[in-house]
């Protein structure tokens, strides 16, 4: 006999993030659905949304949820965030402003790995040099076998570009602190605005959250889309947000940014400029940003990291520990 429950897809394969506005997200038929008033009519229109394939709902300007919707949501896996227009700034919830469900039943052998090796400095420092390295390897991947991105000229073959992915590299190998690697990515990350902007003919972009230019706009928008998945990636593997390596100083939740930031560079920040470059829309960029999440495989690329991390870390610290003189022996 067939269940009625829906098959739950396993969110490193999950494809949708879904953004809503004006709208009322409720349950209606067993389903959850946002309902909206259809154009020119007084009568109301309802989508469904796909709960077993979706891993971060945003709810928008002019938006509503029932008690039901959220219980299912949450059943289902859905991280919530209630946010601004187009996406931005995430305005209310738990850790980095998400609401993640309510389970008790996530695996324990990742936070408790994690935990394991996290309180030791210098195991952190040698997690993060991974992280930035991992960083790195999905950009070079992603932006030479991303058509848009190579028919928009942003090549990583690029001279002055390899140049500087040399001397990230080598930052990166001799950073002994956790600010100087804070130092380097700084560094790389203005050479990648630099480069795709002037790959776009935007040559007089300066990076403002502030500003309302559009590759600004998108670079804003399309990061948070990473923080939705990064937020579902480290609640399914259940590591605390507080927890990171890079941005834990000055950062609430950070290792959320830790983890966004392993696909950010490679996706959102190409995208962003292209888009403003095309005169796109806020719901266009977001498509574009979204189907290359999924094509390019963004949030198997976090789960994968996050658990290398893991085994990594966790390795090094039981070196240090068998490195440790016993405590143990005989009095004279």
């Amino acid at each position: 006999m067939l269940s009625s429950k829906p098959r739950e897809i396993l969110h490193s394969k999950r494809g949708n993030l879904q953004y809503l506005e004006h709208c009322r997200v409720l349950v209606k038929g067993g389903r959850v659905h946002f309902l909206k008033a259809a154009k020119g009519s007084s009568e109301n229109e309802y989508w469904n949304i796909p709960i077993a394939n979706t891993y971060a709902v945003l709810l928008g300007t002019g938006t509503s949820i029932t008690q039901r919707a959220v219980r299912m949501l949450c059943e289902a896996g859905v991280m919530i965030g209630f946010c601004g227009g187009d996406g931005t700034p995430l305005l209310a919830g738990t850790d980095i402003e998400w609401l993640g469900p309510q389970s008790e039943y996530r695996p324990t052998e990742y936070v408790q790995a994690w935990m394991a090796f996290w309180f030791e400095e210098s195991i952190r420092l040698q997690v993060a040099k991974l992280f930035l390295q991992r960083r790195i390897e999905f950009l070079t991947t992603v932006w030479k076998k991303d058509e848009l991105i190579s028919g928009c000229g942003i090549a990583v073959e690029a001279y002055e570009l390899t140049v500087q992915l040399a001397r990230h590299d080598s930052a990166i190998g001799s950073a002994d602190s956790v600010d100087k690697l804070l130092a380097a990515e700084g560094r790389l990350t203005k050479a990648l605005y630099k480069h795709a902007a002037n790959a776009t003919n935007q040559s007089d972009f300066v990076r403002d959250p502030n500003l309302t230019d559009a590759a600004n706009r998108f670079l804003s928008h399309g990061n948070y889309l990473a923080y939705g998945g990064a937020a579902c990636c480290l609640w399914c593997l259940g590591i605390p947000h507080g927890f990171a390596v890079l941005h834990g100083k000055t950062r609430r939740g950070a290792l959320v940014f830790d983890v966004a930031d392993l696909i950010k560079d490679a996706i959102v920040l190409p995208y962003a400029f292209i888009s403003a470059c095309d005169g796109l829309s806020e719901q266009e960029f977001r498509d574009r940003c979204s189907e290359a999440f999924v094509r390019h495989r963004a949030l198997d690329r976090m789960f994968d990291v996050v658990k290398e991390a893991v085994d990594f870390g966790h390795a090094r610290y039981g070196s240090l520990e068998s490195d440790e003189p016993s405590s143990s022996g005989s009095a004279e």
